[in-house]
């Protein structure tokens, strides 16, 4: 039997990424002498990483729009796919990493992460590199094995900071909660194997022709493996205490790259694989876990004082408006949905990289921390205030038109539950907005005798946020974006 070498050339974006990964590992263990600083042992991987991932993600966005997009390819017999859609999906993954790397500059930089900071980018591209092929697989085993990749680096990221106990503590808790998620998930898949006798996609749903208790069950399974991911309630639970405990940069890569990849692939795995069985099983889970997901997020956010778990809570309840992009279940539902975790990506960065800049600066995460803070730092107070009008929902910013796609593709379905749904989400969002504005209200109005002392943010710091509040801006008033996603999803 010939092997067909000539399949790995449709995995365009995980070699990219694979070779990627190669220079920066080969650079941090042979970079020349001349170039290592003698008293700290660095070797200027941070800015080769950076540029490196900077021009693969130029590379991959240059050459999906000038490229020929049209023609999905199927290979490794039907294991792996590759689509116009996938293709823009990783690139805005790709988008949002380059965000957090150049963000996470100063930090990496520190006195306590120079000697180990080349760790840092390894392990965060093995993470990319796992969710992109679970976002590409239609088979159980390779998104099983994409999964773990994704998963189990992310817990020696949360740990890096092995200084501080806080760390130590969110990483034991992220990595039983992601063995035990793993372990539900699995489950799972073994009840549908049971069931269907394979584990492609398309053949589970050929198949699958008629519910029972037990595909009840396995699909029960299967949410709640992938709900833990996306910190969907119930399984929320280890949500802020690893927020809080993790590197800001870690939490940050965790609130917005992880959920983003997530989300899609748990969209694939339930249209593709389940789709039939969308009316009489996992349409009203989903009922079910939008509406907790949203109302629970809000009420604890309502209560936090550390920005970090403030975050943590809000990104429960924006997990629960991602997935109405998934229960629409149309084009104008996916589309939604992909310009909504757009949107998320740079409006949540924008808060970070405020949060991880006075973090650098002062330590605190409190948001008694950012009382005062548009006398002595206006720009970094609107660069948050621009966040969290995006985030609420506010017009005319990015954040309000993500939230009006996302509710329009569902109430495109037409049932009278989805309009219920979409009422109760709407209702959410105005519940949001008072939390959200607490953080306005605290840089703008309130006062306090010390505030946070004039300073001036590093050049990577104001470049990240800089392109956060630029596409913050610009996805609010120029249209082309969802159109242009929305004509892809048509096609494909």
């Amino acid at each position: 039997m010939t092997i067909d070498y000539s399949q790995f050339l449709a995995m365009k974006q995980e070699i990219g990424l694979l070779i990627v990964f190669l220079l920066v590992f080969l650079y941090d263990i042979f970079a020349p002498r001349k170039l290592v600083n003698a008293e700290t042992g660095e070797t200027g991987a941070c800015g080769t990483s950076v540029i490196t991932i900077a021009l693969f993600a130029i590379f991959t966005v240059f050459g999906f729009c000038c490229g020929n997009t049209t023609e999905p390819q199927v290979v490794f017999g039907g294991m792996y796919v590759t689509t116009p859609v996938v293709s823009a999906i990783k690139n805005i993954l790709n988008i949002g990493t380059l965000i957090v790397l150049i963000q996470s500059v100063k930090w990496a930089s520190s006195q306590n992460q120079i000697m180990r900071r080349g760790e840092f980018y390894e392990l965060l591209l093995v993470t990319l590199f796992g969710m992109f092929l679970m976002i590409s697989a239609r088979h159980f085993l390779l998104f099983v094995i994409g999964l773990e990749c994704a998963s189990l680096p992310l817990a020696a990221m949360v740990a890096f900071d092995k200084n501080r106990y806080e760390s130590h503590e969110a990483a034991v808790k992220y990595m039983f909660t992601a063995a035990f998620s793993s372990a539900i998930f699995m489950l799972g898949i073994s009840f549908v194997y049971g069931l269907s006798g394979s584990l492609y996609f398309t053949e589970i749903a050929q198949q699958l022709k008629e519910g029972s208790g037990l595909l009840i069950i396995a699909i029960a399974f299967v949410m709640a493996g992938i709900g833990f991911k996306l910190s969907l309630v119930p399984f929320h639970l280890w949500t802020a205490d690893v927020y809080q405990g993790a590197p800001t940069t870690v939490t940050s890569y965790l609130s917005v790259i992880s959920k983003g990849a997530t989300a899609f692939a748990f969209m694939a795995v339930m249209v593709q694989a389940f789709g039939m069985f969308y009316d009489q099983v996992w349409e009203w889970m989903l009922y079910a876990l939008i509406i907790v997901t949203i109302t629970i997020g809000n009420l604890f956010a309502m209560r936090q004082r550390n920005m970090k778990r403030f975050l943590a809570f809000s990104s429960v309840s924006q997990a629960g408006y991602i997935m109405l992009g998934i229960i629409g279940v149309n084009d104008m539902s996916l589309a939604a949905m992909m310009f909504y975790i757009l949107v998320y990506i740079f409006s949540n960065l924008a808060a970070f990289g405020v949060i991880q800049s006075i973090e650098n600066q002062t330590g605190m995460v409190t948001i008694d921390a950012y009382k005062g803070l548009s006398k002595t730092n206006p720009k970094l107070a609107f660069t948050m205030m621009l966040a969290m009008f995006s985030l609420a929902g506010i017009p005319p910013f990015a954040g309000f038109f993500s939230k009006f796609f996302v509710f329009t593709g569902a109430l495109n379905q037409g049932s009278v539950a989805m309009y219920v749904l979409v009422l109760i989400a709407l209702i959410n969002t105005i519940i949001s907005l008072y939390y959200y504005l607490l953080v306005v209200k605290a840089m703008y109005i309130s006062t306090d005798e010390s505030p946070v002392a004039r300073y001036k943010s590093s050049c990577p710091e104001r470049i990240g946020m800089t392109v956060t509040v630029a596409g913050i801006i610009f996805l609010g008033i120029v249209s082309y974006f969802y159109s242009s996603i929305l004509n892809l999803c048509h096609v494909a």
